[in-house]
């Protein structure tokens, strides 16, 4: 399940997101990659201060956290620190699934991916996300400030940029429901659900309350 998530960011959040990045050291993108993904890997990243860091997380991360689409679509229990990463002319990430298990002492199972895009699509050509999926290949190349999550076991690619530079925001996140195809469901009955909420009548929305949150119950590892 690929799902937008719109507006996690406005204009002037951007705007502070860009400055700081732009004031920001940059190291080699392969430092963070596991051994097989350092061939196909090539971006950089920003090895920001911790004044840095809390600056761009109070931002970003405050706001992704908090959006009903990331909570619902989700059902996060741990959420990574974010990568801040940056792509520029001739730079690409090939084809590869995420590692499945992240993190140094606090560990966590990356079931979901976000990518929180920070520049305009009209900032650069290429760099479009490649997600393999059921129904074939979807590129994704969002506006700044809105985010697509997908599954980490999907493989994925960062198409390369031929002009201009890429900015992003990226995390993993485990969710209290492991398979996707259930999470999916969830958040088909949380859409159905908060659309009867608006005029509930009958008997209609509370089998449809009941039902989803039963099923919460049921699929939810604590």
């Amino acid at each position: 399940m690929l799902v937008k998530i719109p507006d996690v960011l406005n204009a002037t959040e951007i705007d502070a997101v860009r400055s700081v990045l732009h004031q920001c050291d940059y190291v080699d993108g392969k430092l963070s990659a596991g051994i097989n993904a350092q061939m196909y890997k090539s971006n950089e990243e920003a090895a920001a201060s911790d004044e840095q860091f809390e600056a761009l997380n109070s931002v970003v991360m405050s706001r992704l956290v908090q959006h009903p689409v990331y909570l619902n679509a989700i059902l996060p229990v741990k959420i990574s620190m974010p990568i801040y990463a940056r792509y520029r002319n001739g730079m690409c990430y090939g084809y590869h699934v995420d590692d499945p298990v992240m993190g140094g002492t606090a560990r966590y199972r990356s079931d979901v991916s976000i990518t929180v895009f920070l520049s305009d699509p009209d900032d650069y050509d290429g760099g479009e996300l490649s997600i393999e999926t059921s129904y074939g290949h979807q590129q994704i190349k969002l506006s700044a400030g809105h985010a697509i999550l997908y599954p980490s076991s999907s493989r994925h690619a960062v198409e390369p940029v031929t002009r201009g530079e890429r900015l992003v925001a990226i995390a993993w996140v485990q969710s209290m429901v492991r398979s996707p195809e259930q999470r999916q469901i969830l958040f088909q009955l949380y859409q159905a659900r908060d659309q009867l909420s608006k005029a509930p009548t009958g008997k209609a929305f509370q089998h449809l309350d009941d039902s989803y949150t039963n099923l919460v119950r049921m699929w939810a590892e604590i």
